[in-house]
């Protein structure tokens, strides 16, 4: 098993920026992702990265595309979501993901919420 711990979160600015990070308990897995769900709608995804001994892939949902970059640090157990930009629209919960041994671990969300 792995616990996933979010950080990060916050009230900004529209056009601001925030650097949201996940901490595991252990190593984790090749597959990572964020998502978020704004109140009345359903989780949607956020980005994510697939991590693999050639290099890693991304996927980014379009709304965020160009402003938000998936990223791990492998040695801290971390994986980070940096958010430059900032939009009203991007105000929700944001949570963490982690597929270890074909299973999906979340994290418990963190806030975001972007003032016009």
């Amino acid at each position: 098993q792995v616990q996933l711990v979010e950080s990060g979160g916050g009230l900004v600015q529209a056009g601001g920026s925030l650097r949201l990070s996940c901490a595991a308990s252990r190593s984790i897995g090749s597959f990572n992702a964020w998502y978020r769900q704004a109140p009345g709608k359903q989780r949607e995804l956020v980005a994510a990265l697939a991590s693999g001994t050639s290099g890693g892939s991304t996927n980014y949902a379009d709304s965020v595309k160009g402003r938000f970059t998936i990223s791990r640090d492998n040695a801290k157990n971390t994986v980070y979501l940096q958010m430059n930009s900032l939009k009203p629209e991007d105000t929700a919960a944001y949570y963490c993901q982690t597929i270890l041994y074909g299973r999906a671990y979340w994290g418990q969300g963190t806030q975001v919420t972007v003032s016009s």
